[in-house]
């Protein structure tokens, strides 16, 4: 597989990462199988897709360990990218970016991934009960003692992130200008697909003008641009989609001509190309400093995502995707 850089570090991964929550947290409860989510991550080691993309929250816990299991046998093999900032409650998540709290957490995300070193620590999101500043502060201070690699922060989301008047990623952008003072940022994880481009207006332009990486999250759209989903057939209740707008059954529904767009090009480059694959090429294509980071728990998807890599997509494939409509239902 083709590989890719992030940051001034210039730090090598396999251009198509694996984005592990899904098989602990946030999707499908009675779907996570551990032993089946093994043999994805050991598939995608031997596919070249290197970036293994977890946080110490994915459980909580229960995904280090997952990953850990797969790191004892192959660390060498493996770029591992694990978050610190965010703590699980019974029924809420809260934000810790005190200093002594982000070394601990480190020192036992260690322990989990049966590793002595991270390749990249990023910041969840921070606390605003503390100054970034401090956070990103011990958190260089980390590298510096040699547990961490590189930097990286986590973009806020839609729901938290934009207010009246603003951008989507302008409270994003001032934290990294506040951080790069502090210690350099080697890469920012957001959202990047089809059907969410919001990031190449500002926050992807402000990385490449740095030298940043951009690790696309979510780049198949929580699984609606692969065209697996049937709109109506529902979701478990501890499944993140269960409330999102975008995937009730009349957006589902509304949102069809999005995949069949990606299904016309998909045709054009033979009968094996698949429209998750054209999703992934489409975010490969936004240049070279950006790798998606698709999440899933099954071989199967870690190696028809893996494949996406070697899909070219021509100029005419490009305009098509600029002209498929925007997607219906939002947190805003």
């Amino acid at each position: 597989m083709e590989r890719r850089t992030i940051g001034a570090a210039a730090l090598a991964v396999g251009a198509v990462g694996l984005g592990c929550m899904p098989m602990s947290w946030a999707y499908s409860a009675s779907r996570q199988r551990g032993e089946e989510s093994v043999r994805a991550v050991h598939r995608a080691l031997d596919l070249g897709s290197t970036l293994l993309d977890t946080a110490d929250m994915y459980g909580p816990f229960t995904n280090e360990l997952l990953v850990g299991r797969v790191l004892k046998e192959r660390r060498q093999d493996a770029f591992v990218s694990t978050k610190v900032g965010l703590l699980v409650g019974e029924q809420h998540i809260v934000a810790n970016g005190r200093p002594g709290y982000v070394k601990r957490a480190c020192d036992a995300s260690l322990r989990r991934l049966q590793t002595d070193v991270i390749d990249l620590y990023q910041l969840h999101r921070p606390d605003p009960e503390v100054p970034v500043e401090e956070t990103w502060g011990a958190m260089a201070e980390l590298v510096q003692a040699g547990k961490v690699r590189a930097l990286g922060l986590c973009a806020v989301g839609a729901r938290g992130g934009r207010r009246s008047g603003t951008r989507l990623h302008d409270v994003t952008i001032r934290q990294l200008q506040r951080v790069q003072q502090v210690f350099p940022v080697s890469a920012v994880q957001a959202e990047l697909s089809v059907w969410s481009p919001e990031a190449l207006e500002t926050l992807l332009p402000w990385c490449e003008a740095r030298g940043v990486g951009f690790l696309a999250a979510m780049p198949l759209g929580n699984g609606f641009l692969t065209g697996t989903l049937t709109p109506g057939e529902g979701f478990e209740p501890d499944d993140v989609r269960a409330r999102h707008p975008r995937f009730t059954a009349e957006m589902m529904a509304a949102n069809q001509p999005i995949v069949a767009g990606l299904r016309r090009i998909a045709a054009r480059h033979g009968a094996g190309v698949t429209p998750a694959q054209v999703a992934l090429a489409w975010v490969l294509a936004q240049g070279r400093h950006v790798v998606p980071v698709p999440g899933t728990k099954q071989e199967r998807w870690v190696t028809e995502n893996a494949g996406a890599e070697g899909l070219r997509l021509t100029r005419e494939d490009l305009a098509d995707v600029a002209e498929l409509p925007g997607a219906q239902g939002s947190w805003d």
